[in-house]
């Protein structure tokens, strides 16, 4: 497989990436506000997340508190809170000394809804401290620097501010001022091949699907390539492509014809995977792959410092991979929750 033929299988497949297709998925960023971080997806859905202090150190049982509201006149808020922990029991809230809502938890875990959420955000946007407590217990006291900025943006961002529903910017307008949730993308699956799985790599094409991707080096005491069947024709091989501590890499192949006489080609994506770092090599991270839903799930975990890393999942529809789902965890600051950016709905 010379470098030519390499060069020209790698436009084709980024003219099947879509690349400046202006029908491109395009997760949204995150913004950082102090202490905490908020992003929302194509659908409006936004949530904002607190972060440990900057420069601070970090405390030995973490607990991390989260705002999540859908778009539209009806998005009702809901705050969670999290922690490393087992068993259950009521968490109460206080803000400046004031038990603001309470809820029960579950293996650290908790969520309100409803008014007592909304008051608790609020109060949380308007406050200097927060403790979280089980019984007379501290639990923590997650930073609020920051808080009221990240809603205010949630409340641009969903068409609340000047309205009543806001959390911050409030204002006179009704309900009815506040703008619907964008429609979210529908992507058409391909059908579900038979369950013949495919047949296993010759060596020769083994030694050919390395020099194709460039990893034969990498691959020397891999895991073997994972195969899966896309389509009657046509095999999806997950290439072993390098590790390190946390993240193991993979470049995604896509074969073609018969047991040992394999065509290789780069699988197509709507949207580069997150993690490639050349244009010619689209780069998976620690990759599923769910054989019932034609589903490739990439995610890249953090590296403890800067940006956290993020993950992307891809349904095949037939001709490439297309974005379904994308979240992002922003800065590593004790944020382990990941915050969704992009979603679309998947039809069979």
């Amino acid at each position: 497989m010379g470098a030519k033929h390499f060069f020209l299988a790698a436009l084709a497949a980024l003219g099947s990436a879509g690349i400046g297709d202006a029908q491109a998925p395009k997760p949204g960023a995150l913004e950082t506000y102090k202490d905490w971080t908020v992003g929302c997806d194509n659908r409006n859905r936004c949530e904002a997340v607190s972060l440990f202090p900057e420069g601070g150190a970090w405390p030995d049982s973490p607990i991390m508190v989260g705002v999540v509201r859908d778009a539209g006149p009806d998005g009702a808020a809901e705050v969670w809170v999290s922690r490393d922990a087992k068993g259950g029991g009521e968490f109460s809230f206080h803000v400046d000394g004031r038990k603001v809502a309470s809820a029960m938890s579950r293996d650290g875990d908790a969520t309100l809804r409803g008014p007592q959420a909304s008051a608790l955000a609020i109060a949380m946007a308007r406050g200097s401290v927060l403790e979280i407590k089980a019984g007379n217990r501290s639990l923590g006291k997650p930073s609020l620097a920051g808080s009221g900025a990240a809603l205010r943006y949630m409340d641009a961002r969903q068409g609340r501010a000047g309205t009543s529903t806001a959390l911050v910017a409030t204002g006179a307008m009704g309900p009815i001022a506040v703008r619907a949730a964008p429609a979210a993308p529908t992507i058409r699956r391909a059908p579900l091949p038979g369950t013949a799985a495919p047949a296993a790599l010759w060596r020769e094409e083994l030694t050919a699907i390395g020099k194709f991707t460039g990893c034969a080096e990498e691959m020397k005491g891999a895991e073997p390539p994972q195969l899966y069947r896309l389509s009657r024709t046509e095999t999806l091989i997950l290439v072993p492509c390098g590790s390190g501590a946390y993240n193991f890499t993979s470049i995604p192949v896509i074969a073609t014809g018969d047991a040992g006489r394999r065509a290789f080609r780069l699988a197509g994506f709507d949207m580069k995977p997150g993690w490639s770092e050349e244009e010619a090599r689209p780069m998976l991270v620690n990759v599923g792959w769910t054989q019932d839903k034609l589903r490739l799930d990439s995610f890249a975990k953090g590296r403890g410092l800067g940006d956290c890393g993020g993950s992307e999942a891809y349904v095949w529809d037939g001709t490439r991979f297309r974005l379904i789902e994308a979240t992002s965890m922003g800065e590593c600051r004790g944020a382990w929750h990941w915050i969704r950016t992009w979603s679309a709905q998947v039809t069979e």
